[in-house]
């Protein structure tokens, strides 16, 4: 988070959280699902990977230093693992190239853009594990439970990871002004997550007031998860303190949570949220110190928690899936060969869906040795794994296709090839979900 005065009101907050349920089969669901849990043990895994390229790249992670770029690959790897479209954006700050990682979940409405955001980048001072690896592993384990779940809402959703935060909003402020004003006019909220994790933390939610229409809407959707699980919060004036400010400027909804940066907690708020007063929110603001050791548990998990449940209700109603097709025969991969698995799809009217949802279980002693492909029934092949992963093993996830050019109705397969020598494995399972 940029350096500047902090303002907050002392102002309750209160929404009744919005209708509830997850689930992937071919039953009808109801028209608004419930977020599901975020796993903390995740998020921290991000969090650690965040620190271990710090440590790994002389102790931080600024815009123009190896460390920045290491975070910037880190999360694109998992993001594409997880069938999201992503791409780079370059720009130049302090004579450095800087790059914005933005992150496109397929389906929804593409004239209708929910977005969220959160800078990657830390001071040159130290790794910036709060400030801001809370944020960006926050919202980067949100959406891969998009992806886990294959949630499909109304709404498009886009994710970005910002560039040069700490030198002025740089790499946000670009994408913003750099967007056509039609493209623009389709984001219809952004929501901004800088510092979610702080060591003595305060839960601040951005205040809509003096912000574009609509951010009331977004305010009220992220208080909901604290309401629910009765924890207060406060209004927060973050001012163009963070990256929503571009959006704000150009007339799109914001909203955002805050745990605190070096402003001190009052006895009241102490009270409240069983913090310690006289104390900054965080200590290690800006500073070597903003490590591991630096993160609320506690905090990190909650705000992950808001984050989905504000994601998943502002998303608008979720497309009830079609039917799911699984071919559960176990297929023996031998080495140095290619094998198929064949689902049969019948009674699906017109084309396949622009997110096709594919489901695998692949058991395997080194997938780096496999490319798996869906196959339509006209032959085009879709490549969801090329030899990716390393030494690790097995090939289990969800992947995403755009197969709506494709007839549905016809037999499909899973086609996995052993590229190289020495490992075996079998398809265990594998469903189309339409």
């Amino acid at each position: 988070m940029r350096t500047r005065t902090l303002l907050a009101t002392l102002t309750a907050s209160a929404l009744a959280a919005g209708g509830l349920l997850i689930g992937s089969t071919a039953t009808a669901l109801p028209a608004t699902l419930a977020a599901p849990d975020i796993p903390l043990a995740n998020v921290q895994a991000h969090v650690t990977a965040l620190q271990n390229i710090a440590t790994n790249n002389g102790g931080n992670r600024a815009h123009g230093r190896p460390g920045y770029r290491a975070s910037v690959d880190y999360l694109q790897a998992q993001l594409d693992a997880a069938g999201y479209t992503t791409s780079l954006q370059q720009f130049t700050s302090s004579g450095a190239t800087g790059w914005n990682l933005i992150a496109d979940w397929p389906g929804g409405d593409a004239n209708n853009v929910l977005m969220s955001g959160a800078h990657l980048d830390s001071v040159s001072a130290g790794p910036g594990i709060n400030d801001n690896g809370s944020g960006s592993s926050g919202l980067l384990e949100v959406a891969l439970t998009v992806a886990r779940t294959n949630f499909q809402p109304e709404k498009h959703l886009r994710f970005g990871w910002w560039g040069a935060e700490e030198l002025g909003l740089i790499g946000s402020t670009f994408y913003v002004n750099n967007l056509p004003a039609t493209e623009r006019a389709k984001i219809k909220g952004y929501l901004n997550f800088d510092m979610i994790g702080s060591p003595n933390p305060g839960y601040f939610v951005y205040s809509a007031s003096g912000q574009p229409t609509g951010s009331l809407e977004i305010q009220k959707a992220l208080e909901a998860h604290f309401t629910g699980i009765n924890v207060p919060t406060e209004l927060t004036s973050v001012g163009g303190r963070s990256d929503h400010a571009a959006f704000a400027r150009a007339g799109i909804p914001i909203g955002g949570l805050f745990t605190g940066a070096e402003g001190i907690m009052t006895a009241a708020q102490a009270q409240k949220w069983g913090g310690s007063s006289g104390v900054a929110y965080d200590r290690c603001y800006h500073r070597s110190c903003d490590t591991t050791s630096n993160i609320n548990a506690t905090a990190l998990d909650r705000n992950s928690d808001a984050i989905a449940t504000a994601i998943w209700s502002l998303s608008g109603p979720v497309t009830p899936p079609g039917p799911r097709f699984e071919n559960p025969d176990d297929v023996a991969i031998p080495d140095l060969s290619t094998v198929e698995s064949p689902i049969t799809v019948t009674g699906v009217p017109g084309n396949a869906p622009s997110a096709l949802s594919v489901g695998v279980d692949i058991v395997h002693t080194y997938r780096g040795d496999l490319i798996v492909d869906v196959v339509a029934p006209d032959g085009t092949a879709y490549n969801i794994h090329n030899r990716a992963g390393g030494s690790a093993d097995n090939l289990s996830g969800t992947f995403t296709i755009n197969a709506s050019s494709e007839v549905a109705n016809g037999v499909w397969k899973l086609r996995v090839r052993d590229a190289a020598s020495a490992d075996v494995g079998r398809i265990n399972t594998w469903s189309l979900q339409f």
